[in-house]
């Protein structure tokens, strides 16, 4: 049995684009993607989704994945694959940005973690409100809807050397709005009730000028807090099923499957 160096060149592309996108689109996300995942479990997932997904997909072009159009093809689809998961990511970074007003107004914001997620240092408020929302992402079956938007995309963006167009990447910017909005929502109730709490300690602060109002007001604003945290605990279910729906919808448009 011989082969031909264009069979050998089609196999392996065959499975070698969708590993990119794939690939990509792991790397991005949050949870699966994030760095205290090993490299080895991500790069095994992905080539288990690979030899999965590749024999269901529409047929890839006959190209060399050495010459310079091969190239392009490589990168058009690390690029598709890191938009769809940039687009997810950018809804949990709205959970990091409320988590970060809460704590400026309760007094935590020097009490600081790193984020596994992203490696970089955010407040405790951001890691408890990024597991909540890791957490119901995974209750939601995220990861499983994560994969059927990952097959679709090759369906309405098939590999190619053309993949990414200039409005799909207008489109997942102007999306980053929805992420200060979004972190405006999940953080809305309990900064009304610290400024509730606030404008108390400024009337008391009026009313009696000898009253230190700096040190009853530190610990009854942190406790305030925490109270209001354990209240609106159940409203963050629906903020995070929706914010989710975006997030996919917006992964769908990315990849040329409408909104």
């Amino acid at each position: 049995m011989t082969f031909t160096s264009a069979q050998l060149a089609a196999w392996i592309g065959a499975y070698l684009w969708p590993f990119c996108r794939i690939g990509a689109v792991l790397a991005a996300i949050p949870v699966i993607g994030a760095r205290s995942v090993p490299v080895r479990i991500r790069m095994l997932f992905a080539l288990s989704l690979t030899l999965v997904i590749a024999p269901v997909i529409p047929a890839v072009p006959m190209i060399d994945p050495l010459s310079p159009n091969g190239a392009l093809v490589t990168m058009q689809q690390v690029l598709i694959g890191g938009a769809m998961g940039f687009s997810l990511h950018l809804i949990f970074s709205a959970f990091v940005h409320a988590g970060q007003l809460v704590a400026m107004q309760m007094g935590l914001g020097f009490a600081s973690l790193v984020d596994p997620q992203n490696g970089v240092t955010v407040p405790v408020l951001s890691q408890f409100y990024v597991v909540v929302a890791s957490l119901m992402f995974l209750a939601l079956d995220g990861h499983l809807v994560v994969i059927e938007v990952m097959v679709e995309s090759f369906r309405t963006m098939p590999v190619s050397a053309t993949g990414l167009a200039a409005a799909g990447i207008w489109d997942m910017v102007s999306a980053a709005s929805r992420m200060f909005a979004g972190a405006l929502q999940v953080a809305l109730p309990t900064l009304t009730a610290l400024l509730l709490a606030n404008i108390a300690f400024g009337v008391m602060a009026r009313a009696a000028p000898q009253l230190n109002i700096f040190s009853i007001g530190f610990p009854l604003t942190l406790i305030l807090g925490f109270v209001a945290l354990l209240l609106t605990i159940p409203s963050l279910i629906p903020h995070v099923s929706n914010l989710l729906d975006d997030a996919f919808g917006l992964m769908r448009h990315v990849s040329g499957g409408g909104g």
